[in-house]
């Protein structure tokens, strides 16, 4: 079972989905992110996310590039040290900032032009 809560901050939006992101709930979280595409700053924070397979990370990927299309900025933040490694062995991390915390992924948003990784 997946849930996802966003949340409208003063200058960003946060997309925190709560659960294993599969081949069974990431539809749910693609219609989510095709909603979001066109808030000019989006955080999705990945820490309740216990559990992520090649359909939740295509998600992630297609949400991205929507929300860049239409000039948006994106950060991802991650506290889940396998997730982290998914997202870094696959180049993720190149695409898009990774952050440990939120906090972090926030200074990244709204800061992109300095060095956040």
């Amino acid at each position: 079972m997946l849930q996802i809560h966003v949340e409208d901050a003063n200058s960003y939006t946060i997309c925190r989905p709560i659960g294993e992101l599969d081949a069974y709930t990431v539809g749910q979280f693609r219609e989510t992110l095709a909603e979001l595409a066109a808030v000019p700053r989006l955080l999705i924070d990945l820490s309740e996310v216990p559990f992520m397979d090649s359909a939740g990370l295509g998600a992630l990927i297609g949400g991205i590039r929507r929300a860049r299309e239409a000039d948006g900025e994106v950060t991802v933040a991650c506290s889940r040290p396998t997730l982290t490694r998914l997202l870094h062995t696959t180049g993720f991390d190149r695409i898009v900032p990774v952050t440990e915390t939120v906090d972090e992924a926030v200074d990244a948003l709204l800061n992109p032009d300095a060095d956040a990784t």
